[in-house]
This record gives structure tokens, sequence and C-alpha cells, in this order.
């Protein structure tokens, strides 16, 4: 028997792990990573599924909403790779009436770590005078470090909260606060395609 031969299953190696991606709605004070070393509650201590999943990309620990857990290390560098310009999408609260120049400068472009931030989304939903705050929706495809909350410090502004509603053509839909679920297999496909797009 050839010692390089494999057996396959559906056109997979025995010993290859299925590949799989699930959609989890992280909840605050929750770390992105498979372990933390301060014993802070992970991503993964939250999904309880027979892989061996990381997370694609990453979530403030003070930020809350969407989040894609797999084991497909292609899909995971494509997410990750500003080349590929995934849209991702914020329900965006600041503490402070933003005023409309102030949002067309964030849609420009501003600077931060010394570096102008590419053409984002922004648009104001509403503002609350009595509580002093303002609510938008905000799409960049950037992935920096905390760049949504630095973008809005640059123009004089603290985020209060943080909550990603849509990546990559995905949507949290129902899924309450700590909820997760698996992709169907049209999704994953609808997925792939949208990150195709890049290659070219």
């Amino acid at each position: 028997m050839d010692r390089n031969a494999s057996i396959l299953i559906d056109g997979r190696p025995l010993n290859e792990e299925e590949k799989v991606v699930y959609l989890l709605n992280k909840p605050k004070n929750v770390i992105s990573s498979v372990k933390d070393e301060k014993g802070r509650t992970t991503v993964i201590d939250l999904v309880d599924v027979p892989y061996r999943i990381y997370p694609l990309g990453r979530l403030d620990f003070d930020s809350s909403g969407l989040l894609l857990l797999s084991n497909d290390g292609e899909l995971m560098q494509k997410l990750l790779h500003p080349r590929f310009e995934v849209d991702k999408t914020y329900q965006v609260t600041i503490d402070g009436l933003i005023r409309e120049d102030e949002v067309q400068t964030l849609c420009d472009g501003v600077v931060i770590d010394d570096r102008i931030t590419a053409p984002a989304k922004v648009k104001l939903i509403r503002q609350n005078p009595n509580k002093y705050t303002s609510f938008l929706e905000v799409t960049i495809h950037e992935g920096r470090n905390r760049q949504v909350r630095k973008m809005f410090a640059a123009v004089g502004y603290s985020v209060i909260r943080l909550h990603r509603i849509a990546e990559a053509g995905l949507t949290l839909g129902n899924l309450k606060s700590g909820e997760y679920r698996r992709l169907r297999p049209h999704e994953v496909v609808s997925l792939k395609r949208c990150l195709d797009r890049g290659d070219r």
C-alpha cells in the first residue's frame, strides 16, 4: 500500500477536520481570544462545539456584537487582510451632540496613529439632547486597532457603546447577546464569494 495514499470521506482526508464557521453575538467584557492570561472570559468559553475554532479577527473587550469563529485558516487570512476590504458595520453611541460637518469629516477620513483612515460611511441616526448623546451607524473596511473609537476621538468625542451588527454581508439577525449559531452552507458560499472579490 502506498504510504502517501490517504483515505477520503466526502472528498476530504479522514484526519482532516470539517471546515466550519460560527457567528457569535459577543457580549461586552469578553476577550476575542482562545485564552486569556488574566483569567477573563473568552469567546471560546461561550461556544460549545465539537471543533477547534478561533475568532476571525477581534472585537474589543468593551465592545459587543458580531464575531465570526472558524477553523478555516484561509478564510481567516482573507478576512484579516486589508486588501479584501471587508465591510464591518457598527452601531455607535457617543458622548456629545455631533455636528453634520464632523460626520462628514469622519466620512472623508481622519488621522489616527499618524495615518489617515480610508473613506467610511457614517450616518447620524438620532440625538438625545437630554442625555447629551448621539447615535450613529458606521461602516468601515479597515481593521485597525480600536479604529472606530479613535476616529471619534479625533473629532472630539468619546464612545459610550460600540456594537457590531454586520460583517461581510452577514448580520446578527435575532441572536441575543452570548448566543451563537453555525453558518448555513449558502451563507458560507456567500461569505467566500464576498472575499473572492478581493482577489481580483
